[in-house]
């Protein structure tokens, strides 16, 4: 067995587990006793691969960026998952968990989300499949990704602000957990990331690993073989790390990168790079490295990217961290604004501020000429024209 899945008592090592109360108790495990079963049915299969090709859009071109490729000495391959429908790698595990939910008998929808990609990635998922859709989002990020929350209630979901705490993801993952302990029976909660209890970051790693098992086809296609030098991938709950990182986790010579938002600096209070600030501890129901106070209390992140302003990550990539499979690197709102912007000159591409954090990391590191780096581009920037414009530096 590999030493970076979960094992059967839902860790990742040390990492994971789930921590839930009595009545959430008979939903998790319902779905820990189903989700290996139902994603293993051909007929489910059949249909999510139907979805993906037809609906989503997949396979995402892997993308050999010349011009940027030039600028850093080396060969940069882009996994377009901003070319998927709704713009993010988000949909590929809501079209796996509504399809989950269905076999289940749930009849509603919740879900949390960030920058608003899996908050409307949930939301489409629910117009297409005609389910009831309650979405919880931070009023601090309800403000930041309009064009999102537009997106949602156009799509027939129903956005509730959280406005506790720092109002933004970990407040919002608080609000949908509530609500899910107050209707539990007939409702399944779309958690979008690699967190929360067991089996979910496993289930959310298995839906995203699409991305990989897609890379190394078209590696061996394009390059003639299927493991490259780097994959590289920004990571706050860590869904889209995962899926990039899954296929290759076993193959001990790719390195695989993390990219933490540090935010206005790691020394400055207000930082999102948990693995530089973070010990361990439990966050929504998951053991996990959590930026916290030394009895426990969360610390509140920050970071310019609503998607990775979040104050723990997945097990899965805590214990990546641990184990030193994987290296975290750790870039700032400047960096990573400098570098989307770098992308969009060069390439023509504009990427989510999300995403701009694993192109910073490109500055950080050293290449030879011949390596193979492959950059997971989790999510395209129109959500984030705000952001670009009221930085201005273009």
């Amino acid at each position: 067995m590999s030493n970076y899945q979960i094992n059967e008592k839902g860790y990742y090592g040390k990492f994971g587990g789930a921590f839930i109360p009595e009545m959430l108790f008979p939903n998790v495990e319902e779905l820990r006793e189903n989700y290996l079963k139902i994603m293993a049915d051909e007929e489910f299969q059949a249909e999510f691969q139907e979805l993906l090709r037809n609906y989503v859009g997949r396979p995402t071109p892997l993308y050999l960026a010349k011009r940027l490729s030039e600028h850093y000495g080396t060969n940069i391959y882009l996994k377009r998952e901003d070319l998927n429908h709704t713009g993010a790698h988000k949909i590929n595990n809501t079209i796996g968990q509504i399809l989950l939910a269905r076999r289940l008998g749930k009849k509603k929808i919740i879900a949390e989300t960030g920058a608003g990609q899996h908050g409307v990635a949930t939301a489409t998922v629910c117009a297409l499949m005609g389910m009831d859709c309650v979405v919880y989002m931070g009023e601090i990020d309800i403000a930041r990704q309009k064009p999102n929350v537009e997106r949602m209630k156009i799509l027939g979901a129903e956005v509730i602000a959280a406005t506790s705490g720092s109002k933004t993801l970990k407040d919002a993952c608080n609000e949908a957990m509530r609500h899910w302990l107050n209707d539990p029976t007939d409702t399944h909660y779309i958690i979008g990331s690699v967190v929360g209890p067991h089996p979910y970051p496993d289930m959310v790693a298995k839906f995203q690993s699409v991305i990989s098992e897609e890379m190394r086809k078209q590696l061996k296609e394009q390059t003639g073989k299927e493991t490259p030098d780097y994959v590289i991938a920004c990571v706050g709950g860590g869904s889209n790390a995962a899926g990039a990182f899954y296929h290759f986790l076993d193959d001990e010579e790719v390195n695989l990168v993390a990219v933490e938002a540090a935010g206005r600096g790691i020394d400055s209070g207000e930082t999102a790079a948990t693995t530089a600030v973070g010990t361990i501890g439990v966050l929504h129901a998951s053991k996990t490295i959590v930026m916290q106070t030394e009895d426990g209390q969360v610390v509140e992140p920050y970071s310019i990217s609503a998607g990775l302003d979040y104050p723990g990550m997945g097990p899965m990539h805590a214990h990546l961290f641990d184990s030193n499979r994987a290296q975290f690197r750790y870039v700032t709102d400047k960096q990573a604004m400098t570098a989307g912007i770098r992308l969009c000159k060069l390439e023509g591409i504009i990427p989510a501020v999300e995403s701009s954090h694993a192109l910073a990391a490109l500055d950080q590191m050293k290449f030879g000429k011949d390596d193979i780096v492959v950059l997971n581009l989790s999510g395209r920037g129109d959500k984030d024209l705000e952001t670009y414009i009221k930085w201005g530096e273009y």
